[in-house]
């Protein structure tokens, strides 16, 4: 017997799954898996985990709300050129201690709870609000370029 198509399967374990839901007594629901495991080749647990796990609607993901909004973003951005860009490790203690002292010479204009949200931010969190500025800016590591031994082997000779 020729195998078939996983295409033709789907569309046949469809018009299945159908007549299966709808039968009543055990027999018929015997008699069902019986054929389609004859023409299809497939294990019958298998078939029954199919016809089950597709009535099953899927899952959709929770979204997750947003802790750090727009202004949370631009007074950081702000913030991290007012100190030269550092990263997210070296930037979270400045965080913690400057904001009161920038807000206090008006370099930056945020609310209590912004600053809130700026001091409680992780370092990683830091780096990955400031993703796209690097970028833009071009503060990357730069990839590639001469290696130090060839340098050193220049100036030797």
């Amino acid at each position: 017997m020729e195998r078939m198509d996983m295409h033709s399967r789907n569309e046949y374990l469809r018009l299945l799954r159908e007549r299966y839901l709808k039968a009543k007594a055990r027999k018929e629901k015997t008699q069902l898996l019986d054929e389609y495991c004859r023409n299809t080749g497939q294990s019958r647990k298998y078939v029954i985990w199919k016809i089950h796990r597709a009535v099953l609607k899927p899952r959709q993901r929770k979204k997750r709300k947003e802790i750090y909004d727009g202004q949370v973003k631009a007074a950081l951005a702000k913030i991290w050129e007012i100190f030269d860009y550092p990263c997210g490790q070296r930037l979270k203690p400045l965080l913690e201690t400057e904001i009161e002292r920038l807000r206090e010479f008006g370099k930056v204009e945020i609310t209590d709870e912004v600053a809130l949200k700026l001091k409680t931010m992780s370092p990683a969190t830091i780096d990955r609000k400031l993703k796209h500025e690097r970028e833009f800016l071009h503060l990357l590591r730069a990839k590639g370029g001469p290696k130090a031994g060839y340098l050193l082997k220049q100036k030797i000779t």
